[in-house]
C-alpha cells in the first residue's frame, strides 16, 4: 500500500509493477524528480494522479487490458 511521503504533491510516494516472465510490463510510480508516471514496456509516459483508489483501479484495468491482449 502507498506510504505518505512528505516530498510528493500529494503527500503519497507510490510504486506498483506488473512483472511477467522477469519483465516489468505495466508499472506506475512517483520516482524522485519524475513525478507520477507509468511505463507500458519500455514506454513512459506521465499519469495524472487523481487518489489512491483511482490509481489502483487505472493499473489493474491496464493489468486486464494486458492479459485480454489489448495495446497499451
Amino acid at each position: 500500500m502507498p506510504e505518505p511521503a512528505s516530498d510528493k504533491q500529494h503527500s503519497y510516494k507510490y510504486s506498483l509493477v506488473y512483472i511477467v516472465n522477469d519483465e516489468r510490463v505495466i508499472g506506475y510510480d512517483n520516482a524522485e524528480g519524475k513525478g507520477d508516471h507509468r511505463h507500458y514496456g519500455k514506454t513512459e509516459k506521465p499519469y495524472k494522479f487523481k487518489g489512491i483508489d483511482r490509481l489502483l483501479e487505472d493499473f489493474y484495468n491496464d493489468i486486464e487490458q494486458y492479459k485480454r491482449g489489448i495495446k497499451l
